[in-house]
């Protein structure tokens, strides 16, 4: 029979230390990208891509994110009562969004503890993973390619994209082997993976992204793998022991990502956005040109 991906879990539980100070008192998940929090354009991604259900796994200090997606009735209230129709239909179309659930993550003990921390909520069927901090821009989105993959092959899929020289020693890198005549030559069978490897030991220069469909199958390796450095468990130990078991396949998605877990990268992540934003983009962009660069 064939699995139909309908549930997209976001590991949400981190403590954001790269954005102190401004993480001490909230989530990273929510800094806000223009106007939207990052983690929103997640969940907006998983929902255009044909998943119903969220699960976010969230830890203490993390009450924001749960916050945001539910229902506000006193703003609504207010908003109603002042005639700011446009507002109000953007506060409820937030919470009637999706479907969200949440599971806690009492220790923060690595990617992989908090994957297998969904295992009851997803049960055995195929889901998804996205990584807040991974911003994608990307029509049709990123997981919704990833999506179509695994529709075909009933096998796991990991978003890749091509990074060269030094760089490639800060991603998990994938030892591959290219599938023909299928998806345009984007897509690739797993042999290996590796986690940050330098630059002369990388097996190829294609690194792992934030974007993941997998099958049920890893919940049981994951859970059967010890723990490493820093007593954490990591995803790709689990994914390793997964690939003993199952095929797996990398996709070269279509689409620009942004990496809005690094303060570069957050800063051309909102400028970028701005400037598509049609309320935004013009004014935006004639401040830009005004600059003594």
């Amino acid at each position: 029979m064939t699995m139909r991906v309908r549930k997209a879990v976001f590991p949400a539980a981190g403590l954001g230390t790269r954005f102190l100070p401004a993480t001490k008192a909230q989530p990273k998940e929510m800094l806000p990208l223009v106007d939207k929090p990052i983690i929103q354009y997640g969940v907006e991604e998983a929902l255009a891509s044909g998943c119903d259900q969220i699960i976010i796994i969230t830890g203490r200090g993390k009450q924001a994110i749960e916050d945001h997606f539910d229902v506000s009735y006193e703003l609504e209230k207010m908003l109603e009562e002042r005639k700011k129709t446009d507002l109000l239909k953007i506060v409820r179309g937030i919470s009637d969004m999706i479907h969200t659930s949440y599971v806690r993550q009492k220790e923060a003990l690595g990617l992989g503890h908090a994957v297998l921390m969904a295992r009851e909520m997803v049960g055995n069927e195929p889901f998804a993973v996205l990584l807040a901090d991974d911003i994608i821009d990307a029509d049709p989105p990123c997981l919704k390619q990833l999506i179509d993959v695994f529709n075909q092959t009933q096998c796991s899929v990991i978003a890749t994209q091509i990074v060269e020289g030094e760089a490639i020693s800060a991603y998990g890198v994938l030892d591959v082997k290219p599938v023909a005549g299928k998806f345009g030559g984007h897509l690739y069978e797993i042999n290996n993976m590796v986690e940050k490897p330098k630059l002369k030991d990388a097996p190829s220069n294609l690194a792992v992204i934030g974007r993941y469909v997998l099958t049920p199958g890893v919940f049981e390796t994951l859970a059967g793998i010890q723990a490493g450095v820093g007593g954490e468990l990591q995803l790709t130990d689990g994914l390793r022991a997964l690939l003993k078991k199952e095929k797996m396949y990398a996709y070269v998605f279509e689409g620009k990502r942004h990496d809005a877990g690094d303060k570069l990268g957050f800063l051309k992540a909102t400028v970028e956005f701005a400037l598509k934003r049609k309320d935004l983009g013009g004014p935006f962009r004639e401040y830009l040109k005004g600059l003594k660069l």
